[in-house]
Parts: C-alpha cells; structure tokens; sequence
C-alpha cells in the first residue's frame, strides 16, 4: 500500500469497508476496499477470493473497472478500484429536486441491464444490486455495477444457494420464501425495484420486515398460487391463510410511465421466476427502441444535473 493513500471512508459493506483513495504514484483518485481483518489460521475468507477472481474477468463499460489487488504479511487485503463520483441513491437525491426525466430514467435502465447481462453470460449472480450499488461517472454519463461481495458464480445444474442476500426491499419473492434454489432472475427483479424507484422516488415494496414487505408484493403483485407459479405453495416460508390479492394496474402507480415502460416493469416484477424477463431480452424491449430520427442526438444525452438541462420537446420523451 506504499503507493497509495487511503482517504476518507465512502462506503461500508458485509465484507469491508471503502475508502477514497489517491495512488501517489500517477495522482489517480481511486477507491480503495479494505477487507475487514481476518483470523490467518483459517485462511483468505473464500468471499474475499470469489470476489476478486469474478473482477479480474470481467471487462465491461457499466462494471466498475478493478486496478489492483494488493495483500500484505498482516493479512490484510485490499481491492482498488475506478473512483467514480456517487451512486444512484445519492444521485437522486443530491442531483435531483422532483422526477427524473424520461430520458434519463430509460438511459440508466439501458446501461443497468447491460451489465447485468454481461454479468449472467459469465454466469455471475450479483444478488445485492441496490441503487447504492450502481455508480455512477457524471462526466462520462455511465453507470456501473459495484459491490459485488454477495455475488456468486454459478453452474448447472443449479445448486442451494443462501437465502440472506439482497437488500430487503430489493430481494425477489422466491428468496423470502425460502427457494433453496434461485436463477439470475433474483437480479432482474432488483432492478425493477430499481426502476420503479427511479419513477417515483419511493420503494415500491417497502415493508418495515420481511413478512411485511412480502404482504406488499402480494398486495400488488397478486398473491401467487399453483396456477399461476407451480410449486410455490411448497416453500418453506409460504404463508398459510394470507388474503389472496389480486394483481393491480402498474398503470395506476406509474401513470407518467409510457406504456411499454409499464409493460417491461411487469415482466421484471413477474413473481413467477421461471416466467421472469431476462436482462438479455429486457435490452430488446420496445421500451428501448428509438425512433431513426432521434438516434444521432439520444448517442450524445447525459445524465448531468437534469435540473439545469432545458426541458426536452414532449415529441423527444416517446420512444
């Protein structure tokens, strides 16, 4: 660590705690993770391992770029990482005094995916993607996947994963009700969560416990049976005698929303995991589609401070 200097703390994590850093060498601000001290006789943490070995495959533009590892004779380890300037949940709330622009909400939603995507064709599994987990450089305008502590690769056939991943009201009904298996599309529904978010700047499913926060999903969503998801009354957390809840109008929630917006939400908010969009296809919905004409000027959108940008023509927000 001589060439680097650890600054302020910006972050802490199940496994570690963030630092802002600066490389002495190359004056480069950096983010520097700084592993939580562990007991030498039992080894490198396999989270610790799993981590870093995930980062140093993969290369992509909305993934946070890993620059260096480093581990010293104490035990100590650190990660060092791209320093971008704040994360989505402080983006809105910093940059933003109302709702975010059409635009801006399907430019983020576009580069979310992609990296979610990138992530589940290398057969990783986030499993914690919250807005404090996605980055974002305001210069460049791109948003990236950090934090990938919790994440797993995986293989078929699938195996039993842990249940206590995700951020509660981010984490997908077949986790909290105890699916000893689940599939990337615990990822998919995180980032509907965020979505939805983006266009109200409220949680959607924001219950005070974990019981609660399912009643919301139901109570939204509509409480799943045999018909609609084969199987899911044989979870283990399946609650017995709970009200059956219709499915309610997205619409109704999201009435500023276009409707193939709306239509993408309830297909990443489907409670069926087996019947859930994935990123992959997610990218190819008619949400995203852009008229020929517009195609030169969508390229050059920013997210910069969209308080201070002039309103866009209302012909420009249709997709």
């Amino acid at each position: 660590m001589e060439k680097y200097k650890l600054g302020k703390v910006i972050g802490i994590g199940a496994y570690g705690i963030v630092h802002r850093g600066l490389n002495l060498e190359t004056n480069q601000i950096v983010a520097i993770k700084r592993f939580y001290t562990f007991d030498c006789k039992n080894g490198v943490p396999y989270t610790t391992i799993q981590e870093i070995s995930m980062l140093i495959e993969m290369y992509h533009i909305n993934i946070v770029k890993l620059l260096d590892v480093i581990s010293n004779t104490k035990n100590e380890w650190y990660i060092i990482f791209e320093y971008l300037d704040l994360d989505l949940e402080k983006y809105m709330v910093t940059y933003l005094k109302d709702s975010m622009e059409k635009h801006t909400i399907k430019y983020i939603m576009h580069q979310i995916l992609s990296g979610v995507m990138y992530c589940h064709k290398h057969r990783i599994m986030h499993r914690d993607l919250t807005p404090d987990k996605l980055l974002i450089d305001l210069n460049a305008s791109v948003v990236k996947i950090a934090d990938f502590g919790m994440a797993r690769a995986f293989d078929f056939p699938l195996r039993a994963y842990s249940p206590e991943v995700v951020t509660t009201w981010y984490r997908a009904p077949e986790i909290l009700l105890g699916s000893p298996v689940y599939t990337t599309a615990v990822d998919v529904w995180s980032v509907g969560c965020i979505f939805a978010k983006m266009l109200t700047r409220q949680n959607l499913f924001a219950g005070a416990s974990k019981n609660e926060h399912l009643r919301k999903i139901f109570s939204i969503m509509g409480t799943p049976n045999e018909r609609t998801w084969p199987g899911v009354t044989s979870l283990p957390y399946y609650p017995a005698g709970l009200p059956e809840y219709y499915p309610e109008n997205l619409e109704e929630f999201f009435p500023d929303l276009e409707p193939a917006g709306v239509d993408l939400l309830s297909e990443m908010l489907c409670m069926n995991p087996a019947r859930r969009i994935s990123a992959h296809r997610a990218l190819q919905h008619a949400y995203f589609k852009k008229k020929k004409r517009k195609e030169k000027k969508e390229k050059k959108m920013m997210i910069l401070d969209p308080i201070e940008e002039e309103k866009e023509e209302e012909d420009d927000d249709d997709p």
